[in-house]
């Protein structure tokens, strides 16, 4: 698949962990990779500013100092399935993204249960410990036959419906407990509805007497706690076998420990996942989100933030990318201070056309809010933390779906319209709205377009205009006369300033007849071709910043009624 290229220079990623070398080759071409291995908990503390993504497996702990102190971080990526060794409220907080690899060692997983299982059945490693003492103790090793025997299921996830195949389906009658747990085996994840779940006495009562097999290769052991270790002890489960437990490795006394000393217990040290195969799936997968997700891109498997289909973001991509500068070119064109005008933080974001049809617009909702705020603030905006931000900021942003027959001539449109508070209807974001919108012209109103992959600019308040928003931009404001193109370049070129393009944008009488009609029919510009119609915007491509003296210089000497500047 091809990935972005991020941009110069290159985004730094740690590795403080064991991860495969098909992964870090995978890095090592898109950015710039430090490995050190067995960080201690207060140089991660110490370094971590430094870096733009982090790659862990599950020995390192990202906690709620680490990420606060990291200043640049927009990614975190745990190799494997588990992120309890990370803080993802704080993650979501700072807008930094939290992804895993759910599918890149189910296999193993599934495996390793299986293997857990049929090892408690035969009784394999305590048959093979007991040759290795030179002894021959046949009889004492009989074990049972797993064919025919009822198999309750604990979480029917990815691993459990690996195992769910052909090899249980012909030896085993299936019992799935979605809820109350009646069963003897438990492949759930570590979530806030299984943590703390516990299987009691009482139940596990209920099984058949001797039971030869109790599992747990869930994330979140202890499953049965004391309930399990009295069963194994009265003999009423036969056996258990473990691979995951709450502390790892368990400390000397604990009620894991003594779990793993029962002789009637299997255990592992956490190897579920630990193949050759599954660590090189893990580690390709995380590292390809992390560069996706560098380079701009949505993460396919993140824990903190909404699913988005790659379908849906291929089809959403470019509106992304619209929208967020949309939003920065707002706030740099009509704010003239650091903080949004107070009677201008409402936001109604109107999607028109084939667009209107798209249900899941958060990723949009958060490229405008990103938008808008990066100017003034070094707040890291990102799909996770989005909607936090923008209540954080008083922002208020009212989606409405356009069905009304389009009467321009693109194939979607989007135009964001700023509102007072007062004006603003109070409906959660993405709430789709039938009834399109009516435009006040003393409304701030920008409007854009994509062409395939290209963005495009095509109203700028009253002015129809056609300009890709990107790089630095010098937006002026004067009547449309004779001569102004020329006064202007001229004062730029004394200011040591090229412009790499020009666009001239005039009023346009046919949105202002729009809004007009949608305003109750009020007048709106001057028929007489005296007035607004005879104004126009000059934006043009700069290749430097333009000083507050050149600004200065094209309002009093060249005519220029006002200007603005933006960087895209």
């Amino acid at each position: 698949m091809a990935l972005p290229k991020p941009s110069s220079p290159l985004p730094r990623v740690l590795v403080p962990e064991k991860l495969s070398p098909d992964g870090l080759t995978l890095l090592r071409a898109n950015a710039d990779v430090d490995e050190r291995r067995g960080l201690p908990p207060d140089e991660l503390l110490k370094i971590i500013p430094d870096y733009d993504a982090l790659v862990v497996r599950s020995e390192t702990k990202v906690t709620h100092e680490v990420l606060q102190a990291a200043k640049n971080l927009r990614v975190v990526a745990r190799a494997g399935v588990g992120v309890d060794n990370v803080d993802v409220d704080t993650a979501t907080k700072l807008g930094i993204v939290v992804v895993n690899s759910p599918s890149g060692n189910i296999g193993a997983a599934a495996e390793h249960t299986i293997a857990l299982m049929l090892s408690m059945a035969r009784k394999i490693p305590h048959a093979c410990s007991s040759l290795k003492e030179g002894k021959w103790e046949r009889s004492k090793f009989v074990g049972v036959e797993v064919k025919g025997k009822t198999l309750g299921i604990i979480g029917l996830g990815k691993v459990m419906r690996l195992d769910y195949g052909e090899f249980l389906m012909t030896r085993f009658s299936i019992v799935a407990v979605a809820n109350r747990p009646t069963s003897l085996r438990s492949t759930t994840p570590l979530i806030a509805s299984t943590k703390g779940m516990d299987i009691p006495l009482p139940e596990l009562a209920q099984m058949k007497p001797r039971c030869p097999d109790t599992q747990c290769c869930s994330r979140r052991y202890p499953l049965m706690k004391v309930a399990l270790l009295e069963a194994l002890e009265s003999g009423h489960i036969a056996g258990a076998g473990i691979d995951v437990f709450t502390s790892e490795p368990p400390t000397q006394d604990s009620f894991a420990a003594n779990l793993i000393a029962h002789p009637n217990v299997v255990a592992t040290p956490h190897l579920g996942a630990s193949t050759i195969e599954a660590q090189e799936n893990v580690s390709i997968d995380v590292c390809e989100q992390v560069l996706q997700i560098l380079g701009g891109a949505l993460p396919r498997s993140a824990v903190n933030a909404p699913l988005i289909l790659p379908d849906e973001y291929k089809r959403l991509e470019p509106f992304v990318r619209l929208v967020e500068k949309m939003g920065s070119l707002y706030t740099q064109h009509y704010s003239s201070s650091t903080s949004f005008d107070a009677n201008r933080n409402a936001f109604d974001l109107i999607y028109e056309g084939e667009l209107s049809g798209v249900n899941n617009t958060k990723p949009l909702f958060a490229a405008l809010v990103k938008g808008l705020v990066s100017p003034i603030s070094s707040t890291n905006v990102s799909i996770v933390n989005a909607e936090f931000v923008a209540r954080e900021r008083g922002i208020v942003i009212n989606e409405k779906h356009s069905r009304d027959p389009s009467t321009h001539s693109y194939s979607s449109l989007v135009t964001l319209v700023a509102r007072p508070p007062s004006r603003a209807p109070s409906r959660a974001p993405g709430a789709p709205e039938a009834q399109r919108p009516r435009h006040n012209p003393h409304q701030q109103i920008i409007s854009g377009t994509c062409s395939g992959s290209q963005i495009v600019i095509s109203r700028l308040g009253r002015f129809a205009t056609s300009f890709v928003p990107e790089g630095r931009l010098l937006i002026c404001h004067n009547y449309d006369s004779p001569g102004k193109i020329g006064v202007v370049g001229s004062i730029l070129g004394k200011g040591g300033v090229n412009i790499n393009f020009m666009s001239v944008a005039p009023v346009s009488k046919k949105l202002l007849e729009e809004d007009a009609a949608r305003e109750q029919g009020q007048k709106l510009y001057d028929h007489s071709g005296n007035g607004t119609n005879t104004e126009a915007l000059m934006i043009l491509g700069v290749d430097r910043p333009v000083s507050q003296d050149i600004v200065t210089t094209l309002v009093n000497a060249g005519g220029v009624l006002s200007a603005s500047l933006a960087s895209l």
